[in-house]
């Protein structure tokens, strides 16, 4: 007999599932959990679209659980909260970004690092402490322990909900590899969501930025509505030739598999690249390129 989810807990919902890896949503009844002492119900009100949602929607990562609701980028008006919440209240609008719980005892947890906790719970597709699947934010209600509901500001837009996951995923690279020094040349590669996110916060740190696409269509938005400063071709030995030595750092947005090598020869000695897009197969690189100028290839995660 199939599992009834709209049973499964107390408070009925409704949202936009896929129950297999065609990746279709399709209408989903389903239910939430009774609001905690520590829990923050909230209304749903936007919810961005991510590029990990159509990994996840097809199994394309081969962890993907269903039926699934997906979204973590979440902002919605509160709507009650529990006796011991503290930072929150009825009418409040919040965010619920990429993860909703951790073990908030290990190293990284004790240091504002539950991003990087091994016991996290992401938001969708996963499993909440009573073992019951995790839905996300492609739905019209929520529930989520208060540590990992955040305040969002009156004066912000709510539809700017990409902020939850793209915005703080480049944001993050940036401050922590120190790529946001004023006058540093900073490469973004990809322009499809956090690439957007990428350009906008490097110039804001007063950054010359460079946008790498395979796409010429890109570059009009890249420069006249985001603010960068050039833009290259991937594809164009020419191009790519001309600003070999150029970049003291690059964020590489893209989430498909593509070559590493022609951006290792964008950077100076002692560049770094960070990943934060993540392709469903393992990447290529030479190692001579990263000996031969002290380069770093890094990754980063949510934050």
């Amino acid at each position: 007999m199939a599992k009834s989810y709209e049973n499964e807990h107390p408070i009925k919902a409704f949202g936009w599932a896929t129950r297999d890896t065609s990746g279709v949503l399709s209408p989903f009844n389903f239910s939430r959990r009774v609001t905690g002492e520590k829990d923050v119900q909230f209304k749903v009100m936007y919810c961005g679209i991510c590029h990990s949602d159509l990994h996840q929607l097809k199994n394309e990562w081969g962890n993907s659980k269903y039926p699934m609701v997906p979204g973590h980028e979440v902002v919605g008006v509160v709507t009650e909260v529990g006796s011991k919440v503290e930072k929150f209240k009825v009418g409040d609008k919040v965010g619920v970004g990429c993860m909703v719980g951790s073990c908030q005892k290990c190293e990284n947890c004790s240091v504002d690092l539950e991003n990087y906790c091994p016991l996290q719970i992401p938001t969708y597709n996963g499993y909440s402490l009573d073992g019951t699947l995790t839905f996300g934010g492609y739905s019209d209600m929520m529930v989520s322990d208060e540590h990992f509901v955040v305040c969002w500001p009156e004066n912000l837009s709510m539809d700017a909900a990409p902020l939850l996951c793209a915005g703080i995923t480049t944001y993050s690279p940036l401050k922590y590899f120190g790529l946001d020094k004023p006058g540093m040349h900073i490469g973004v590669v990809g322009l499809g969501g956090l690439g957007h996110m990428a350009v906008k916060f490097a110039k804001a740190f007063g950054t010359k930025v460079t946008v790498i696409s395979t796409s010429a269509n890109k570059k009009q938005e890249a420069i006249e509505r985001l603010g960068a400063d050039s833009f290259l071709i991937s594809r164009d030995p020419e191009q790519m030739k001309a600003a070999m030595n150029t970049l003291d750092g690059i964020i590489d947005t893209v989430s498909a598999v593509h070559p590493i090598l022609p951006l290792l020869m964008l950077m100076k000695s002692h560049g770094k690249l960070v990943m934060v897009g993540a392709p469903e197969k393992p990447v290529e690189f030479p190692v001579f390129p990263l000996l031969m100028g002290r380069k770093l290839v890094a990754g980063s995660c949510i934050g």
